[in-house]
């Protein structure tokens, strides 16, 4: 058992699992109609806190500023809904028990839930705790309204994923290159008295021949691999505003005087 005396100190508190895994958060407490004590909370969990789980407050302990229950995080978010939180009726409190049962059972208070519920005795009608509300604890004569109001958050999800890939095309491609060639020229020398002494010593008049081989340049292609461009991915936030909605609860507060005129309500405002 926990060892809070009011239930003051439940609400608000980080609810988590015995592995310290965090449900939610207290959002009300209910008290037993018969001994004032609080029996249950709800435990504000989904999204943004917008749903309400009864949870109830046997073999849960506190640990620092957390409120440790004996259930794992999944079993209160799976537990049966109820769609009036103002107040647990007993049809609605023996649902929550007999889901619960098997998971008291499982840690070993079950012989501590048999004598608090009373087997066959039938299940008690439970109260919500106005939370704050000082009119219940004697404390002044002031009533506290309260209300809900949106907590926004976000959260951080996979929306695509993107890669790189690389493949390969074929073009054509034309290059321009300069090539070169030996042709024939007959370059013919006039006989003088210079160079008349060499013509003297060649053979007297006969057939002869005389070759000469030419060149030429053909183009040659090859390829090679050259790196030219280095590609990576990256990524950057990008803000947007979205427009989200949610149902809140308010508690109004009016006062009835039984010294004014029949159907007259004094101090009656709604805000």
């Amino acid at each position: 058992m926990t060892n809070a005396a009011t239930a003051d100190q439940y609400i608000g508190r980080r609810a988590v699992d015995p592995q310290g895994s965090k449900i939610g958060s207290v959002g009300q407490v209910y008290l037993d109609d018969e001994t004032g004590q609080p029996d249950w909370v709800t435990v504000n969990t989904g999204l943004f806190g917008t749903r309400e789980n009864f949870v109830p407050l046997r073999g849960s302990r506190f640990e620092g500023d957390d409120l440790v229950f004996p259930f794992e995080k999944d079993v209160v978010k799976d537990s049966p809904e109820i769609a009036d939180t103002s107040h647990l009726d007993p049809d609605e409190e023996q649902e929550l028990y007999a889901y619960y049962e098997r998971y008291l059972r499982a840690i070993g208070d079950r012989a501590e839930y048999e004598q608090t519920t009373g087997t066959g005795v039938g299940r008690r009608n439970m109260k919500r705790d106005n939370r704050l509300n000082t009119s219940d604890s004697g404390t002044d004569d002031a009533m506290t309204r309260s209300e809900e109001h949106l907590r926004v958050g976000t959260e951080k999800v996979e929306a695509g994923r993107a890669k790189l890939r690389k493949y390969v095309v074929t073009e054509q491609q034309s290059v321009e290159v300069p090539v070169s060639r030996e042709e024939v020229r007959v370059e013919r020398e006039p006989i003088t008295d210079a160079n008349r002494a060499d013509s003297r010593s060649g053979p007297e008049i006969t057939e002869d021949e005389y070759e000469v081989v030419l060149h030429e340049e053909r183009p040659v292609v090859a390829t090679e691999a050259v790196p030219v461009e280095r590609v990576r991915l990256g990524t950057e936030t990008v803000t947007d505003e979205e427009t989200v909605s949610g149902e809140v609860r308010k508690e109004r507060i009016e006062v009835d005087d039984e010294t004014l005129p029949q159907g007259r309500t004094a101090g009656k405002r709604n805000r």
